[in-house]
């Protein structure tokens, strides 16, 4: 499967907050040449939470039409609804996308039970590499790794996105899963302790500002070159913190057009970022030497 640095890509949109379609190519075409290994579209960092269906579609399709087979595309297809998981999938596979990745059904709050289930229902449904999405910060569901280690049996369930944080989990989804089930960790702040740690790799919402440098910080973890990973990765911890200063994506995006690669689009609820936090994400992106 897929290793290394992974961008959660953020969805442009212009100020009216339709999508917007030529910042999506450019900010496509700069991950292929910054060095990105692969790109999750319409996760949660892609707001997928406020695009209606053929929005969320579209998306996938043009990210895959823009990477032209330079990058794997991975299309966040969960939602809190198995019908509307099972739709978003095959929409998916028909779009192109090498695999898709599905957050926990959020604020319905299911069992250990119900979330096999689900995740069994929509892999046998639709037939594509699919890796699982635990972020119960922003789920109220958590998905424990006996759990992940039944879906693991699964024969196109290949992996997870476990956002948790907490690096004791790792062992012990390797332990249930075996050597083949890709982990990634989905917390840009303990993601290069994780990669040392065994994960293989981090769907990173940093490496939307830091592409370069989130490559050649993953490429030293997943090589065991602690003390390489460890410098590269001190210069990018302000980016780490400071792009969760409200809720992602609000920062990343006004980070972003800071830059000058998106304009000022998001969609309520979410809102731009508060002017009493601009000079900590701008100095957070001068320290990772971005801005």
């Amino acid at each position: 499967m897929f290793q290394g640095s992974l961008v959660a890509l953020v969805t442009p949109m212009h100020e009216d907050g339709a999508v917007d379609e030529a910042a999506l190519r450019r900010l496509v075409d700069w991950h292929v040449e910054q060095g990105t290994n692969g790109i999750v579209a319409m996760g949660t960092t892609g707001e997928s939470a406020t695009l209606d269906t053929a929005e969320h579609c579209r998306v996938i399709r043009q990210v895959v039409e823009f990477t032209a087979g330079r990058l794997p595309v991975i299309a966040g297809t969960g939602a809190n609804s198995t019908t509307e998981a099972i739709e978003l999938t095959r929409c998916a596979k028909a779009g192109g996308a090498d695999a898709c990745l599905l957050v926990t059904p959020y604020y319905n709050k299911p069992t250990q039970q119900g979330l096999y289930l689900h995740h069994k229902a929509v892999a046998e449904a639709v037939d594509i590499p699919q890796l699982l999405y635990n972020v119960p910060g922003r789920t109220a569901c958590d998905m424990l790794p006996e759990t992940i280690g039944r879906l693991a049996s699964v024969p196109n369930i290949v992996g997870v996105k476990e956002a948790t944080g907490e690096l004791e989990r790792l062992p012990r989804i390797r332990e249930l899963t075996g050597s083949d089930f890709a982990i990634y960790s989905g917390d840009d702040a303990t993601g290069c302790e994780f990669m040392l740690a065994g994960g293989n790799g981090v769907i990173s919402v940093t490496n939307n500002v830091a592409p370069a440098a989130m490559r050649a910080m993953c490429d030293a973890a997943l090589a065991g070159e602690r003390a390489g990973a460890e410098q590269i990765d001190a210069r990018l911890a302000g980016l780490h913190q400071k792009l969760f200063i409200e809720s992602s994506p609000i920062p990343v995006k006004w980070a972003l057009a800071e830059m000058g690669l998106i304009g000022r689009g998001i969609r309520l609820p979410l809102t731009w970022l508060s002017d009493d936090c601009h000079d900590a994400v701008r100095a957070a992106l001068q320290q990772a030497g971005v801005l």
